[in-house]
């Protein structure tokens, strides 16, 4: 991608040069909150090449890119929602929550609001802004995209601190995703304080019936 999309240069000629991006990372995790990010990129400078959906690039990039969109953004705000809340929230509302958190502290920041807010996905009910909602965008708008980089940065660096915690989970490696190791180990040493205690159970729910229909398949073999 590495520049600013057609959709961007439409909502800057209909609101102002001041857009948010915003993108979350941690929906699907085990462990972990869900961390929102919102950025304001300079609109008259050109787009920092090899910007893209953070998924698209590896660990290393991730890295690099991030450092020079610090450099350039006019303001970065973060805000997540914990474990706990996802829990008493759903994941839904708990997105929602740590994307207003990442909103909120952009005035204070920049000196103003932003003129218009681009969020990666389909519209938020509940945001409480007015704002575009963009399908993937996080591949096709570039503020989106700087959005994305910086919460995946931001974190896996957080889950790479807490795994010095709870270094039985590995989550320097899987950053709380329900991987076999992961898995494995929840299995041997139970939850932590930072585990959705709702996606696990879920997930142990889904495995106990898994296996209960491969013995009941193997019981209809042997008879």
């Amino acid at each position: 991608m590495a520049r600013w999309s057609p959709i961007e240069r439409t909502l800057r000629e209909q609101h102002g040069p001041l857009l948010a991006g915003v993108d979350e990372v941690g929906r699907g995790p085990l462990a972990g909150p869900v961390v929102a990010c919102a950025v304001v990129m300079p609109p008259d400078r050109r787009a920092i090449a090899g910007v893209n959906d953070s998924k698209q690039l590896d660990h290393a990039t991730r890295i690099e890119l991030a450092v020079r969109i610090r450099e350039q953004a006019l303001v970065i705000s973060l805000g997540a929602a914990s474990a706990r809340e996802v829990d008493r929230v759903n994941i839904y509302h708990a997105t929602v929550l740590a994307m207003q958190r990442a909103l909120a502290r952009i005035p204070a920041r920049l000196g103003e609001s932003p003129h218009h807010v681009l969020v990666d996905g389909k519209p938020l009910r509940t945001l409480g802004v007015v704002h575009t909602a963009v399908v993937k965008g996080d591949a096709k708008c570039y503020a989106i995209a700087c959005a994305s980089i910086i919460a995946k940065v931001t974190r896996d660096r957080l889950m790479t601190l807490l795994s010095q915690r709870y270094p039985h989970f590995a989550w320097e490696r899987n950053s709380g995703y329900g991987t076999a190791f992961h898995r494995g180990a929840l299995a041997q040493h139970g939850l932590t304080p930072h585990h959705r205690r709702s996606f696990c159970l879920d997930e142990q729910v889904a495995l106990d019936l898994t296996s209960a229909l491969d013995h009941s398949a193997t019981g209809i073999a042997n008879d």
